[in-house]
């Protein structure tokens, strides 16, 4: 799979995601980096068919008001170490993945699991 990883979630999120096999880019590996604008973020998901992994709540209202961008993994952590949020996505990237490969293209996820919204 094809991700872009927000601005305020860990660069070491992104690298664990590449290292699982998956391209990724985080928001900081942009000429713009940190200051990218979330419609930024959009057009880049749409144009190169990437899921956006955000804990920015503008995301998932978007989502359900535009239905853009085309897929979104919504963090509700709260806060959270990096090795933590690491662990959890150590448990439940196969089962994010197996989602998103069948159609789903809203998921929350946080300290109870993932959750598929419609």
């Amino acid at each position: 799979m094809k991700f872009i990883v927000d601005t305020q979630l860990p660069f070491k999120l992104s690298m664990f995601l590449k290292r699982n096999g998956h391209d990724c880019i985080h928001t900081t590996d942009t000429m713009k980096g940190h200051l990218l604008q979330d419609s930024e973020i959009v057009t880049i998901a749409i144009e190169n068919d990437r899921t956006v992994v955000t804990k920015d709540s503008d995301f998932k209202d978007n989502y359900h008001s535009k239905g853009a961008p085309p897929k979104v993994l919504y963090l509700t952590f709260g806060n959270i170490s990096n090795k933590d949020l690491l662990a959890y996505f150590e448990l439940y990237l196969g089962n994010i993945i197996i989602q998103f490969e069948t159609g789903v293209e809203f998921i929350e996820f946080n300290r109870e699991g993932i959750f598929v919204s419609d």
